[in-house]
């Protein structure tokens, strides 16, 4: 639930901060006063594109923060727990954009991608706008509409991934069956090039380790005279490095003898002395191990050799031998096998698809289900909004198997019949606008009514009715606004009029600067606001009264 919103430097908004309460609240004001600002803004921190002229003249930047309430939200929650976005009961969303443009995006102080701020912002707000109806009259709205509201996500979530790997396995089959001469050929050439690649069996590191041993084999001769120069140096002649250190901690002991400030010295040159004879033994055993083998050289040499002209071969590193033989042997394992392989290859994509069949033939069915509350609701609806003797229905046409997809085997549109006698249309061929625009909001109230987000907006959905449609209207969303918190801006008074709260936008200009500012509506304010929408600039006793009738009466709802 959002419940408050920042607005600095947006548009004509200098500055705005407001808390939002739960319910439906509605947002009025003059036309051309910017009532669709707040949401324009808010739209901003759910990840809409910026543009510089999104941000106040004269201003460096504009800077939005939304503040949500998560704690009855559990699906955003996870979504920020599972990015270690602090997803504790509250959920604060920021957009800054700078004059030229540029803009950037945070959710709980963290810099996010647009697409990860989209993504989260459908699970905390639903907006729906006054051209909803034109993506309504696309088939593709009408399935996710359906599935919305049946609530068939995980559903609809397994007939994709059993899709998805029948296909896979389908393809495999068919890649066999179509080309079984050419994978032939390719099975004899990887068994062939296998032979040699099995008879070197060159493991992995197994190059570098000969690398070294080579080379220290050849070096063997310098190795053992520079050893011995070096053994000879440490320890071994009179004027060693070792004899010579004695010498000196001799000279230390005695002077140390007479001033004790030597003893650290001393200490130092007697490790020194440990030190050497340790080397010189560690240099020793070093020498013994060194062998003149040159029997082991050559096998050594050979089986370099041997790597090096199958890598070149191959065209390839002879470092990674081994990982490309893996990849040969894997590669035959999969393709080999001739009748008894493409047997079971089509077993498994027939098991596959019967498994497909299966799950899409149960969101077939829930479809159907659901498909027969949501037609029966939304007419009811379309006949309060002044359409009498409308009937709704969803249709689900059965597609052909090779149409079959990761949504499921049938089509679903939307079929309206606006008129007794008349024959049902689909819904992109409803010829009156009016008509179209309450059989979009009656959709959309319906569907909204299903959402598991909990803010739902509309921007003036309510655009081309008035009288008692308006009325029916607002007692819809009132009725959403009971369970969810709704914000709608209307310029209906009959709407208007339904509001658990009352939120009024005002234009002002001061000293040739132009402002926006958004107002909390007190009861007298709420009736004197409904009375101007109703009457126009003049107020009379007349407007007020009716303005109160429209209040009292949805108290009742």
């Amino acid at each position: 639930m959002l419940t408050h919103i920042k607005i600095n430097q947006f548009a004509i908004v200098d500055e705005l901060e407001l808390d939002v309460p739960n319910k439906l609240t509605v947002i009025t004001g003059e036309t051309g006063a910017g009532k669709s600002i707040m949401l324009d803004a808010l739209g901003l921190t759910l990840g809409d594109r910026a543009d510089s002229g999104m941000v106040r003249h004269g201003a460096p930047k504009a800077d939005i923060h939304a503040s949500f309430d998560i704690s009855q939200n559990p699906a955003a929650q996870s979504w920020l727990a599972e990015r270690d976005l602090d997803a504790q009961e509250e959920c604060i969303l920021r957009r800054v954009v700078n004059a030229d443009g540029r803009s950037k995006a945070y959710v709980n102080g963290s810099p996010q991608p647009l697409t990860a701020m989209k993504e989260l912002g459908s699970l905390l707000v639903n907006i729906h706008g006054q051209h909803e109806h034109q993506s309504l009259l696309k088939k593709e709205t009408h399935r996710n509409l359906l599935d919305q509201f049946g609530n068939l996500k995980n559903s609809l979530a397994e007939v994709g991934d059993t899709y998805r790997a029948w296909q896979k396995a389908q393809k495999l089959y068919e890649t066999h069956r179509d080309n079984a001469r050419e994978l032939s050929d390719r099975a004899d050439l990887l068994k062939f090039q296998l032979q040699e690649f099995d008879q070197l069996n060159l493991q992995e590191n197994e190059y570098q380790s000969l690398e070294q041993k080579h080379k220290k084999l050849a070096n063997v001769d310098q190795l053992l005279s520079l050893g011995q120069q070096a053994a000879t140096g440490l320890m071994e002649d009179d004027h060693s490095a070792y004899q010579q250190t004695n010498k000196v901690l001799g000279l230390l002991q005695d002077m140390a003898k007479d001033d004790p400030k030597l003893s650290e010295i001393t200490e130092m040159v007697d490790t020194a002395a440990i030190q050497l004879q340790e080397a010189s033994d560690s240099l020793s055993s070093y020498l013994s191990s060194l062998d003149i083998d040159p029997a082991q050289y050559q096998e050594i040499d050979q089986r370099l050799s041997a790597a090096y002209q199958l890598a070149r071969k191959h065209r390839i590193d002879p470092y990674s031998i081994p990982e490309f033989h893996q990849e040969m042997q894997q590669e035959l394992d999969q393709i080999d096998g001739g009748e008894e392989k493409l047997d079971q290859l089509e077993k498994e994509a027939a098991a596959l698809k019967a498994d497909y069949l299966e799950a899409a033939k149960k969101l077939s069915s829930a479809r159907a289900k659901q498909g027969k509350k949501l037609s029966k609701i939304i007419s009811d609806q379309i006949k309060s909004l002044g359409m009498p003797g409308a009937e709704f229905e969803i249709q689900l046409q059965p597609l052909d198997e090779n149409q079959y997809s990761a949504k499921g085997m049938e089509q679903i549109e939307f079929i309206v019949q606006t008129n007794p006698g008349q024959p049902a249309k689909p819904l992109a061929k409803v010829a009156s606008g009016g008509e179209l625009s309450r059989i979009s909001l009656s959709i959309q109230v319906a569907c909204a009514a299903k959402t598991n987000v909990a803010t739902l907006m509309f921007d003036e959905v309510d655009v081309g009715i008035g009288g008692g449609t308006a009325q029916v209207v607002g007692q819809l969303l009132r009725a959403l606004g009971n369970d969810n918190q709704v914000i709608c801006v209307t310029h209906q008074p009959q709407v208007a009029a339904q509001g658990h709260h009352h939120l009024h936008v005002n234009k002002q200009t001061k000293k040739k600067n132009t402002f926006t500012d958004i107002a909390v509506l007190e009861q007298d304010e709420k009736v004197l606001e409904i009375a101007r929408m109703l009457g126009g600039l003049t107020i009379t006793d007349q407007t007020k009264a009716h303005a109160e009738e429209l209040i009292a009466e949805s108290q009742l709802i």
